[in-house]
């Protein structure tokens, strides 16, 4: 427990104490004076990784989703390929290896095009989004924890699943929203915009 008054923009943390931790996650508490005045707590989970996430474009303009049961709201979830970054790694190479784990895929070509933070009121974690094209299929290499489909669809049908509500998945909702976005404004690398229609 650290009981050194620290200010946060408007809050004042007048202690604070680490009250779980385990490899991927940390809770720590704060006793707080609100922007108001007034005493309060907050909690806050750290994350002990970032997230990547990567859409993943061929030549025909396609994408690829995973789909596997989630946990934490107990339903299956086609999402686009995600997962966690070591810290002390450069994120498009966490992004490369989730790619090739989970879809077998591998690709020449790749471009950061967003970072999101997630649940920012609660959670720490940060997450860079990267478009991948020039694509070669390979063998997906799971971990053991995961049970993953794989599915190869147009990415305006993965995109109109989002917009349905079909992909739930709040990163992958982004990513492709953003995707369609930088299409529209001509701001994509130009095999990606080609092969999805952007760029005559």
């Amino acid at each position: 427990m650290t009981s050194e008054r620290e200010r946060r923009g408007p809050w004042i943390v007048n202690a604070s104490r680490r009250v779980y931790d385990n490899p991927w996650i940390g809770v720590s508490e704060h006793d707080v004076t609100h922007p108001g005045g007034n005493p309060g707590l907050y909690g806050v989970c750290h994350m002990k990784s970032f997230a990547v996430g990567v859409v993943a474009i061929d030549g025909e303009g396609y994408t690829w989703l995973v789909g596997q049961h989630r946990f934490p709201r107990d339903y299956y979830s086609w999402e686009l390929p995600e997962g966690a970054g070591d810290k002390a790694v450069a994120p498009v190479d966490s992004a490369r290896r989730e790619l090739k784990e989970e879809t077998g895929l591998t690709a020449a070509g790749w471009r950061e095009f967003m970072q999101t933070d997630f649940s920012n009121a609660v959670t720490d974690e940060i997450g860079f989004g990267f478009l991948a094209w020039d694509i070669a299929i390979g063998t997906p290499e799971p971990d053991d924890d995961e049970k993953i489909d794989i599915r190869r669809l147009p990415f305006a049908e993965a995109l109109d699943m989002a917009i349905r509500a079909e992909i739930r998945d709040a990163f992958s909702q982004i990513m492709l929203m953003k995707v369609d976005i930088l299409g529209r404004r001509g701001q994509l690398p130009d095999p990606v915009a080609r092969a999805l229609g952007y760029l005559g």
